[in-house]
């Protein structure tokens, strides 16, 4: 599968700009406190209210040149833009808007989840409204790059948005920047509820498709969580 190359971007002083989300409870990720008077009133920790602009920052700054790494990556090795996990989950990269005719009529894709955040998928990527004229819904669950956990409500998110598609016989793609690690960590979520099975063989079944992505352990954490919040849980079974 073929890439259109990378265009030449123009500086734009909003992706460095701090969402004023980030100076307070965000989606899915508020601290609380329980200790009454001043700290009470506070969001966040101190530390948490440093750590986070850094993080967020630190993901704006290597955004386009880790971009260009995973681009050239697939030029130089075996790596796969894009994988198919099962008959319903394709797990990859930015969805250029040059691979939307591939997408939409060779894998019969309907349904779109983007785990980035709106500064990754402004300049290459469809919009929603781009993908909706496409016959494609778009469900985004922004999460930070590099560092960023998706919230356990916004995995219970993914999986019902990938039952509606399941069910009317779409495909849907999920992506993050490189299709590794936050995108990964939903597809694994899927792949635990759909057949029940534990994180680590969930996780190592994706790596058998696609043997460069990296979970780490704070979303192995949260694939946990999602696994003791599945009802019914049984022994992993030996088919995708």
């Amino acid at each position: 599968m073929e890439l259109i190359p990378l265009p030449t971007l123009p500086m734009d002083p909003s992706h460095f700009r701090l969402p004023a989300e980030h100076y307070g409870a965000s989606e899915g990720g508020s601290a609380s406190r329980e200790d009454g008077g001043l700290g009470s009133q506070l969001p966040v920790t101190l530390a948490s209210s440093i750590a986070m602009p850094v993080q967020w920052l630190a993901a704006r700054v290597l955004f386009y040149p880790s971009l260009l790494y995973n681009v050239l990556m697939r030029k130089v090795t075996d790596r796969n833009w894009y994988d198919r996990i099962d008959d319903t989950v394709l797990l990859g990269a930015l969805p250029f808007r040059g691979m939307s005719d591939t997408l939409v009529n060779d894998e019969n894709v309907r349904g779109v989840i983007t785990m980035n955040e709106e500064y990754e998928t402004k300049l290459l990527c469809n919009s929603a409204e781009q993908w909706q004229a496409l016959g494609v819904e778009q469900l985004r669950l922004s999460t930070v790059d590099f560092t960023g956990v998706p919230t356990l409500e916004n995995l219970q998110r993914g999986v019902a948005f990938l039952h509606k598609h399941q069910h009317d016989g779409n495909s849907v793609y999920i992506h993050c920047k490189a299709g590794r690690s936050r995108s990964a960590t939903m597809v694994a979520a899927y792949l635990i509820e759909r057949h029940k099975w534990t994180p680590d063989y969930a996780e190592d079944f994706i790596a058998r498709i696609r043997p460069h992505i990296i979970i780490r352990e704070s979303q192995h954490q949260v694939l946990e969580r999602f696994y003791n919040s599945v009802a019914n849980v049984k022994a992993p079974e030996s088919g995708g």
